[in-house]
């Protein structure tokens, strides 16, 4: 079933939403102090391609760094890619048949917008912890 959901997801907004990741971070990366911000957008534009099956845990350790770094996202790139998420979520919702991929959509929000500090690991991990 995730195969399925991930194979729709990613012909209905996942590749878009791949591509705005990928454009963000393009960006990020051309000066060297906001690489780290850029290296995120990747990592995170990674999941957004292909994300069921995956979930996001908080990375232990995250602390004052990743709270002022995600400061910085959410003015650089974090608020356009959100409003991306929100858009496609609403959009998805409109069919009977796209209303968990657009829940999955809005799942993607809150890390669109603070991306640091947090782990994408297999869904199965989290399950047996």
């Amino acid at each position: 079933m995730r195969t399925l959901l991930n194979i729709i997801w990613l012909v209905l907004s996942g590749f878009w939403m791949f591509l705005g990741y990928l454009l963000a971070g393009v960006l990020l990366c051309i000066l060297i102090f906001t690489i780290p911000w850029g290296i995120a957008s990747f990592r995170i534009g990674l999941y957004a391609l292909w994300p069921f099956g995956r979930t996001i845990v908080d990375k232990p350790g995250a602390g004052v760094g990743s709270f002022l770094g995600n400061v910085v996202w959410v003015i650089l790139a974090g608020w356009w890619l959100a409003i991306g998420h929100i858009v496609t979520g609403v959009a998805l919702c409109i069919t009977i048949i796209g209303i968990p991929l657009g829940i999955a959509s809005f799942k993607l929000v809150p890390i669109s917008l603070m991306p640091l500090g947090k782990n994408i690991v297999p869904a199965d991990l989290v399950r047996a912890a």
